[in-house]
């Protein structure tokens, strides 16, 4: 394994983790939290959160990680091979899947539906309550286990291949 790869992974990992521990915080309490408060209190601090998190660090993390789990899955698959290989490449491909495609074919639609409602409206507080937050909360657990997934076997890969790969100095 090069060591640009190996670096890549090592980096990969920390991002995997790093992004799957933003999802859980909002699967375990943040969405609850805000289901808890007053009215549309929840509804506003969603419409918030979810312009907010376009200017900020986790959006080019998240985004940056779609094309570097392609490569790891590309790259582990053609050069890396056997066990190792196959581990990078399912972490690589659980990572755009389950995460990215998840996030761009479920959770933002109904981000974009959400912040285009009037939160005066019954209307809202309906499609809040009935369908956003526990559709959103339910993809947003499959994005969670996708990054802790993908962290996990690439971990599982560096470990277990540790004897076969022999990084040039």
């Amino acid at each position: 394994m090069s060591t640009w790869f190996f670096l890549l992974t090592q980096f990969s990992i920390i991002a995997y983790a790093l992004l799957g521990g933003v999802f859980l915080a909002f699967s375990d309490f943040i969405m609850r939290s805000l289901a808890k408060t007053s009215g549309v209190g929840g509804v506003e601090a969603m419409q918030v959160i979810n312009r907010e998190v376009l200017r900020w660090v986790f959006m080019a993390l998240f985004m940056g990680m779609a094309p570097v789990s392609l490569l790891i899955a590309l790259y582990s698959g053609i050069v890396i091979g056997e066990t190792s290989g196959l581990l990078m490449m399912m972490a690589g491909l659980v990572y755009f899947i389950g995460c990215f495609g998840v996030t761009i074919f479920c959770n933002v639609p109904m981000n974009e539906a959400l912040a285009g409602m009037d939160i005066s409206l019954e209307a809202t507080r309906d499609y809040w309550t009935k369908t956003y937050l526990p559709k959103w909360t339910f993809w947003n657990t499959v994005r969670t286990s996708a990054c802790a997934i993908s962290a996990g076997l690439l971990l599982f890969a560096l470990l277990s291949g540790a004897t076969h790969m022999i990084l040039p100095i």
